[in-house]
């Protein structure tokens, strides 16, 4: 608590050090280019009103900074922000002092109109090109933090694109992945050659999507939909009658955009935290029943021990759709139903 009140002392200290400088030297500038010769009681209260002056201003205008900062964020309207904020600032700038050189022009100024309004003049230009030349350092200097965060930004989301997908190619060549499709194939090969034909071209699709994919941050619902079909075919060879699936999929969206094997994923999850058996068929339907949302839902019947998961899971669905969209990943869960939903970007 000691070294955070210290710290806030240091800075606000520092930060009025050099509103007191900047007042002063303000004060210095009126004085040299006005018209009027001041008295000493005069003088100092010049001082004191050039001091005060630029404590408001400068504090006011930071007031009005973060205000617009909430309602006009730089990212998304600069152009509009930059506008309104650099208008108020100068009404602002110039109703303070225009009110702090009347009240000084009452109390010590006995001269002519026209040399109180010379003066007037003076203090309005100077001080208003010190708040502007104020309010361009303050304006680069968020554009330079917003730059350099977008950076930081699209870094991070480079390492964490790159983590998932790596992430997704583990998950697809796992022992457990193969060694499951593989004794499914040895048996189709003495049973039915012609079914096992197919189930290797399935499988081949199944590799070469997650292959292509790998490069891609986004993919369109249409090629999802075609991979996920295939890698169903392997379900439904595995499984049998054991597992269904209802696709139900607007035409509209095919063209929509989602992070590759997000779909692949969910339906992977489904059949690795549920009983897929006769007594308790798993029904798993894949539609588009919310506006610009996918859904995925199943029947809830947890296992009472899952298989080991490939660490890809929903919070790093939910970290890759934050970079693109204010939409939420949801996820929705019942004594019997269990429901994800992910946002399709168009």
């Amino acid at each position: 608590m000691y070294n955070m009140k210290s710290a806030l002392s240091k800075i606000f200290s520092s930060r009025f050090t050099y509103m007191i400088i900047v007042g002063v030297i303000i004060f210095t500038l009126v004085e040299i280019t006005s018209p009027i010769n001041i008295n000493n009681t005069a003088q100092k209260y010049s001082i004191f009103l050039s001091i005060a002056l630029t404590v408001l201003i400068w504090e006011g205008n930071l007031f009005l900074d973060r205000q617009f900062a909430k309602k006009f964020p730089w990212t998304s309207k600069p152009f509009l922000r930059i506008v309104l904020q650099v208008s108020s600032n100068i009404i602002y700038t110039t109703s303070l002092i225009y009110l702090g050189m009347k009240s000084y022009d009452m109390l010590f100024c006995e001269v002519a109109s026209d040399t109180q309004k010379k003066f007037l003049g003076i203090s309005l230009i100077i001080g208003s090109l010190v708040s502007l030349l104020l309010l361009t350092v303050e304006f680069g200097t968020q554009f330079f933090k917003e730059w350099k965060a977008s950076l930081i930004e699209v870094e991070r989301y480079k390492q964490e694109s790159i983590e998932a997908q790596l992430e997704v190619l583990k998950g697809q060549i796992n022992p457990h992945f193969l060694f499951n499709n593989l004794s499914v194939l040895s048996s189709l090969v003495y049973i039915d050659q012609d079914k096992a034909v197919e189930f290797i071209n399935q499988f081949a699709k199944v590799y070469r999507y997650a292959l292509e994919c790998n490069s891609k941050e986004l993919t369109e619902l249409n090629d999802e939909l075609e991979f996920i079909k295939s890698y169903i075919y392997l379900l439904e060879i595995r499984f049998g009658k054991n597992i269904q699936f209802n696709i139900d999929i607007d035409k509209k969206y095919h063209t929509a955009k989602l992070p590759p094997m997000a779909l692949e994923l969910l339906v992977e999850n489904t059949i690795k935290h549920n009983e897929v058996s006769s007594s308790k068929p798993l029904q798993v339907h894949i539609h588009t029943g919310k506006v610009n949302y996918l859904t995925v839902t199943n029947n809830l019947q947890l296992r009472t021990h899952t298989e080991n998961g490939t660490k890809l899971g929903l919070q790093n669905i939910k970290k890759r759709y934050r970079h693109y969209t204010e939409l939420t990943v949801s996820v929705k869960k019942s004594d019997t139903k269990y429901t994800v939903e992910i946002p399709l970007l168009t």
